[in-house]
């Protein structure tokens, strides 16, 4: 039985592609470059702030990163003052973590967010102290899918990693869990493919958050 489920948070339990878009586009405009479209977005999101920056200009043309440094500020910037723009939860989402709390299971963030993003994000659509722990990019741990950030919330929450149920939407994700010696839940509903979560055998993969459920009953 497992006593935590540990979450990634875009595209797993927030649906923030909206902010993220609409972030790095602003961010790109002020290079003469045209937006980002949303479907790029998706593929750009996932390992941190850092890379969504680099692949968005490579992207748009700057083939020799010539503004990285540059663009680097704008975007901490620009989604500090957008980081909550159209951003909702998933549908089944609440009712899952309520249920999971009643269970008493443990529920964590993980995430490659900047960690008082994260928080911001989080609480503004769940509520303070609503998840258990938090933890996103920042105060020395390094960015999934090194499995630190991990291993730190199952040791906070006192249990083994074998105990714990890591969620995510993208192959990072799936290689979290995995370092982490952590089952893995692959969610469809996120930033990614089917096909790009079962190439890394995950536990289970499910398509609305109620179908993980009857592991818990």
């Amino acid at each position: 039985m497992y006593k935590s489920c540990i979450f990634d948070l875009d595209g797993t339990i927030i649906d923030t592609i909206k902010s993220m878009t609409h972030s790095i586009s602003l961010t790109m405009g002020n290079f003469g470059y045209a937006p980002v479209d949303e479907a790029h977005t998706k593929q750009f999101v996932g390992d941190g702030y850092r890379r969504l920056v680099e692949r968005a200009l490579l992207y748009s043309g700057d083939k020799e990163l010539a503004h990285y440094e540059e663009a680097l500020s704008i975007y901490e910037k620009t989604f500090r003052e957008n980081c909550l723009y159209k951003v909702k939860a998933y549908d089944g989402m609440p009712e899952l973590l309520t249920y999971l709390k009643e269970k008493g299971i443990k529920i964590g963030v993980l995430t490659n967010k900047g960690h008082e993003r994260a928080v911001e994000c989080v609480e503004a659509v769940y509520g303070k102290d609503f998840f258990d722990q938090i933890i996103g990019e920042g105060n020395g741990i390094k960015v999934k899918p090194d499995p630190a950030g991990a291993l730190l919330m199952a040791d906070r929450f006192l249990l083994p990693p074998s105990s714990c149920l890591y969620f995510g939407d993208t192959n990072t994700d799936m290689k979290t869990g995995r370092n982490a010696g952590m089952d893995t839940v692959g969610v469809t509903w996120g930033f990614r493919d089917r096909q790009e979560l079962e190439a890394f055998q995950p536990k289970y993969i499910i398509s609305h958050p109620s179908e993980i459920r009857h592991v818990f009953e």
